[in-house]
């Protein structure tokens, strides 16, 4: 499946949204006010971010491992605000952070939750990213 990059340019929420609809079942709501839109896959969360603040960053579910690694080796990656800072991690979008990395990690917090549901449930959802 071919996904749109959300990286030409400067990050900003709108092409974030786009890449993230991009993956199967997403759907979003606001359950901590309205200006924090959380992403779902099958009611889970795996991605959060506050719409309205600048720079614009987003909680995404990391690796507790390579969430250390990532956090060492750039200042736009940082402990996951009002998270459980050992699996999320905070990532300013217009920051150091490479435009594939952010690709990767945006996909590699939604491949996380979805690695952890039930087979009847996880199945069809890696088959449909697979398509």
């Amino acid at each position: 499946m071919v996904r749109p990059n959300p990286t030409t340019g400067p990050v900003t929420l709108e092409a974030f949204h786009q890449f993230a609809h991009s993956f199967p079942e997403v759907t979003e709501d606001f359950p901590f006010g309205p200006d924090v839109l959380a992403l779902r896959v099958r009611k889970k969360i795996w991605a959060l971010s506050a719409i309205d603040e600048v720079p614009f960053r987003v909680n995404l579910k990391c690796d507790p491992e390579r969430a250390v690694e990532l956090r060492a080796e750039y200042e736009g990656i940082i402990p996951g605000y009002h998270m459980n800072k050992q699996q999320w991690n905070t990532v300013y979008m217009q920051s150091d952070v490479p435009n594939d990395l952010l690709k990767e990690l945006i996909q590699h917090s939604w491949e996380l939750i979805v690695a952890r549901m039930p087979k009847k449930d996880r199945e069809p959802l890696m088959a449909q990213l697979n398509a």
